[in-house]
């Protein structure tokens, strides 16, 4: 039997049986008193151990069943990061139903959409703005027949507030606990743990349905890669609508007994991060970027001398995290420097961060710039690239600590097939795989082909140790008018190296040469507008400054000399505003929607071609 279907068996051997319910029950009962989740509270924290939060589980899914839901029902949820959060999705699922977190950027007809195509009976929100998505189109959703409201439930019979729920629960449970205890033994491994919406770039979203196997085996899988202690803290602030952040901090933790921080506020990161030190952190491209210019944007502040020490340090830093690199040596020397600049100066430095305890450190869902995983690695911090899939439960493939190459995705999880087909496609096999998309045989068929294979639409490469490379979207590659396939991303990671570039979009498909769209960094553009001595009233202005104007042109010509002729950008424009996903130029997982983009600036790009 080759090695991949050995380790197969071997975990699923192991997780044979189980079920997210019996996890968390196993947990509760090996460490009652564990902390388990804890809330920002004035100056501290509010704290649930782990058997507290089981009992609070199971009075939710008595209380969904006092409501109505039944097994394979559904209910949607729509809140920030928060306990809360998790234990309304682990109390649909020990009631037998099926949560759904939506994003809160999704407009009013894109919930309306996935409430009626996951068929919600029960909706869970947090307050007064995730209401105003839902009040607008609850009259379309004859279907629900609840909306509970942690914070300013209005008044009427569809709405509940947050604390009678828990008071109707309570009372459930303690009327007939064996009902409850009977509800999630009736779970099985095979039944929907939770379904999760493709953000998307077009059209409607699509429904993803992971089983308790599905997200188990990753759980068990992401732990052997990762090697990560019992009883460690982490952070979590990724919407749970999201599946890396849904695995890493709502299914990962209860493997690992892990005490779960929750920040409410991206503004608050920083602060959650000195004050909890985890022991590992994830983050999209863009969150890493942000915090590296900010880190920038500090030492620019420092004298120069202190500057050239940091900048010493990092080289050393930076040399050693590429020497430990799969394949890699490293010397006497190199340990040495390291070992030095570390006592010296970048413990300091990880410590003021919040990272001194991160033994794992890793980013996806959209390429990671080489040079922000550099500048990382000078700090001696291995932010390393996992790569995966809603559809695949997340990574199935991934960097690891002890095996990683910087500029790779890492290699196969264990017990995952993953192969190039023909036209350059990864295409992947493992019980990570979902069986389909909801209600849409016709776009499940496309995903997975008559042998199991999902494909991804990513074209990459494997080298002779294993370790994927992405090269971009298959539907995204550019080709120009001189027929030359060109990827947009790499352009893109390019461009966006230089901390006053926030975003970038680089275009060019059938066009005779690459043209891109930027946008400033609305963080780091002000501060270095500031320290230049550069007056202005608002972003647009600053946008228009020719000091700026002059010094995104050196980006742009910093980032050609790294890229192919026919790669190289020829015209750009730099916009007056900010992309988000709020502004719909974003997923809210913070990639590129490219053909909204394409739409809304067209004629600014057919400008360039003039």
């Amino acid at each position: 039997m080759p090695r991949v279907l050995e380790e197969r068996a071997a975990i699923e051997h192991e997780i044979a049986g189980l079920t997210i319910c019996e996890q968390l029950r196993r947990t509760a009962a090996g460490h009652p008193g564990a902390p388990a989740y804890s809330d920002p509270a004035d100056d501290g924290w509010s704290t649930l151990t782990y058997a507290e939060a089981r009992r609070r589980v199971l009075e939710i899914a008595a209380g969904y069943a006092a409501l109505g839901v039944g097994p394979g029902d559904a209910v949607a949820l729509m809140m920030v990061n928060r306990s809360e959060h998790v234990l309304a999705d682990l109390g649909a699922v020990h009631a037998g139903a099926v949560p759904c977190s939506v994003y809160s950027t999704f407009t009013p007809d894109q919930v309306a959409f996935i409430a009626r195509d996951v068929a919600a009976r029960v909706v869970v929100l947090g307050g007064p703005s995730e209401l105003a998505r839902w009040e607008p189109i609850l009259a379309e959703l004859p279907l629900v027949e609840k909306v509970i409201v942690l914070h300013g439930a209005p008044s009427g019979d569809r709405f509940l507030s947050w604390a009678d729920f828990l008071v109707l629960g309570a009372e459930r449970l303690a009327a007939d606990p064996d009902a409850a205890e009977a509800r999630w033994r009736a779970v099985t491994p095979g039944d929907v743990a939770t379904v999760l919406y493709t953000s998307g770039t077009t059209g409607n979203p699509k429904g993803v349905p992971l089983t308790h196997a599905n997200v188990v085996y990753e759980a068990a899988a992401t732990d052997k890669m990762t090697a990560l202690p019992t009883l460690g803290t982490q952070i979590s602030y990724l919407t749970y609508a999201h599946i890396a952040e849904r695995v890493l901090s709502l299914y990962l933790p209860l493997f690992k007994v892990s005490h779960v921080h929750f920040c409410t506020d991206l503004a608050n990161l920083a602060g959650a991060l000195a004050q909890v030190k985890p022991v590992m952190f994830f983050g999209v491209p863009r969150v890493w970027e942000k915090m590296m210019a900010r880190l920038q944007a500090l030492l620019a502040t420092q004298p120069e001398e202190q500057q050239e020490r940091v900048r010493a340090a990092m080289a050393a830093g930076l040399a050693y995290i590429e020497a430990c690199q799969y394949g890699g040596t490293v010397t006497s020397e190199v340990q040495a420097a390291y070992d030095r600049a570390d006592a010296a100066l970048l413990s300091v430095i990880r410590s003021m961060i919040g990272f001194d305890r991160a033994d794992w450190l890793a980013t996806a869902a959209a390429p990671m710039p080489i040079e922000v995983q550099r500048f990382f690695a000078g700090l001696g911090m291995k932010v390393v690239d996992v790569y995966g899939m809603t559809e695949t439960t997340g990574a199935f493939t991934a960097n690891s600590p002890a095996a990683y190459k910087l500029g790779t995705v890492g290699r196969a999880e264990p017990g995952v097939e993953v192969r190039i087909a023909a036209d350059g496609e990864i295409l992947t096999r493992s019980p990570l795989n979902t069986r389909g998309y909801l209600n849409r045989p016709d776009a499940g068929a496309e995903l997975l082909d008559e042998d199991g294979w999902l494909h991804t639409g990513d074209v990459g490469s494997i080298d002779d140790d294993g370790f994927v490379r992405i090269v971009d979207r298959k539907k995204e590659l550019i080709i120009t008018a001189g027929g030359e396939n060109i990827s947009p991303a790499n352009i893109e990671s390019a461009l966006k190296e230089h901390p006053l570039v926030g975003q970038a979009l680089a275009y060019g498909d059938r066009r005779p040469y690459a043209v891109a769209i930027l946008t400033l960094d609305g963080e780091v553009a002000p501060g270095w507008a500031r320290a230049q001595g550069i007056a202005f009233t608002d972003f647009a202005e600053l946008a228009e400054h020719a000091d700026v104007l002059k010094a995104v042109e050196a980006a742009v010509e910093t980032a050609n000399a790294k890229l192919a002729r026919v790669q190289q950008v020829k015209r750009w424009r730099l916009l007056p505003v900010e992309w988000t996903p709020e502004t719909e130029e974003l997923t809210p997982s913070l990639k590129l929607k490219r053909r909204v983009i394409h739409a809304k600036y067209a004629e600014l790009i057919d400008a360039m071609y003039e």
